[in-house]
């Protein structure tokens, strides 16, 4: 199988998808002397915004905040995206537009990795009634709440292409099952209700997909090894479930060797006619391994003491936030708290002025041009705020207002 199998199908100009694949939902601002594709033009955008800076202090699987050499989410998506291109290089795709949506698709994931997502998905289901998954919240970010200066130096929301934004709501969902191909239909991404519910839009969506499977399974048991919470029996397990298929050949578990094992099976294995996906060894070899993770990694006992601390800090947040609401007067209640909680009142503050309505935005002085979100005479809005507030959080600033919260 040779290099570029996919160049025929990749999303560039002459594909039938070409056009919905760079449209956006509205029109947004060109340089007469810009030298970058519609892709690369989203790929600096995500990578200038403010929530890609604070993937750094985001938890992966281990709390990071205190081991430099264990994986956060900044390194993650980084990962991803690493993956990604090599596969999208090898098969004649798009690398342009693997590299946004790579470095786009955790955006929205809450503080304290996915244990942070369960306690904002309780508080979501139980305050609003409203589903929360990170994938929908990374799509809800990069539409409505991340910015950038206009040229006029005026916050802008992202305005992403489809393609970009489409890869990023569809980039989860377990891969059970060979192989992914693209879907036809352009959907209104707004109203996929699950992860998983469709697949991506574009072959560039599907690497990026199967790549960020890739990307943790190595990692993550890397990661594993060098915190040292794998006993005997369960490392000798490992080995076993490697050598338990006859044509893998991992002569050393670590993140190098597996991942370049799967990219280069999944490589060989993929065709616009089979899809993008492993061999069947291989793909029993993964999804092994995935089950190995959860059972040994992401249920270890040792977590348990993060997942409470981390319900502790957020509810705690949440709690006292949501009691202040008062109609149209929450913003003056919430400032007369300003001596008692001043990195919080001040922070939660400055998002009510850019996103809800209290903020005049007919004065010249203005520079915020972004969407308004949040009506403050409906409480289900201001509620809907303080838990946008709260999933763009990262670890370390959320235990800062924590500490505020727990001082006097």
């Amino acid at each position: 199988m040779s290099a570029g199998l996919f160049s025929g199908v990749s999303t560039n100009v002459g594909n039938p998808k070409w056009t919905e694949c760079n449209s956006r939902e509205h029109d947004m601002y060109f340089r007469d002397d810009d030298i970058r594709s519609e892709f690369a033009r989203d790929y600096n955008r995500i990578l200038h915004s403010n929530a890609y800076r604070r993937l750094k202090h985001k938890t992966q699987v281990f709390f990071a905040t205190r081991n430099d050499h264990i994986c956060t989410r900044i390194e993650h998506v980084n990962h991803v995206a690493s993956v990604s291109y090599t596969i999208a290089k090898y098969l004649g795709l798009n690398t342009e537009l693997t590299n946004a949506i790579a470095l786009g698709h955790d955006l929205g994931h809450a503080p304290f990795g996915h244990a942070g997502e369960t306690i904002l998905k309780n508080i979501a289901s139980t305050e609003l009634r409203q589903p929360f998954w990170h994938e929908r919240n990374s799509l809800r970010f990069i539409d409505k709440i991340e910015t950038l200066l206009d040229p006029l130096g005026c916050e802008q929301n992202l305005n992403l292409t489809y393609a970009v934004r489409d890869g990023i709501i569809s980039h989860c969902g377990e891969v059970d099952e060979n192989s992914i191909f693209p879907r036809e239909d352009k959907l209104e991404l707004e109203n996929i209700e699950k992860p998983n519910q469709y697949p991506p839009y574009t072959w560039e969506g599907s690497v990026v997909k199967i790549s960020d499977k890739i990307a943790y399974l190595g990692r993550d048991i890397e990661d594993a090894l060098t915190l040292r919470i794998l006993s005997f029996r369960q490392l000798r397990d490992l080995i076993r479930i490697i050598k338990g298929f006859a044509n893998v050949n991992i002569a050393e578990i670590n993140n190098t060797v597996i991942t370049h094992k799967l990219i280069i099976n999944l490589c060989k294995s993929s065709s616009p006619e089979t899809g993008i996906g492993f061999s069947d060894e291989y793909l029993g070899l993964i999804n092994s391994l995935k089950e190995f993770s959860y059972i040994n990694i992401y249920k270890h006992e040792r977590l348990n003491v993060f997942i409470g601390y981390s319900k502790l800090i957020l509810e705690s947040i949440y709690d006292i936030l949501s009691g202040y609401y008062q109609g149209v007067e929450t913003l003056t209640v919430i400032k007369k708290n300003m001596e008692i909680y001043p990195l919080l009142v001040k922070s939660f503050s400055d998002w009510l002025l850019k996103y809800s309505n209290v903020n005049s935005r007919t004065l010249k002085s203005n520079r915020y041009g972004n969407q308004v979100l949040y009506d403050l005479e409906k409480r289900e809005e201001y509620l809907q705020a303080v838990i946008d507030y709260i999933s763009g959080m990262t670890d370390s600033f959320a235990i800062k207002v924590f500490n505020e919260l727990t001082n006097f």
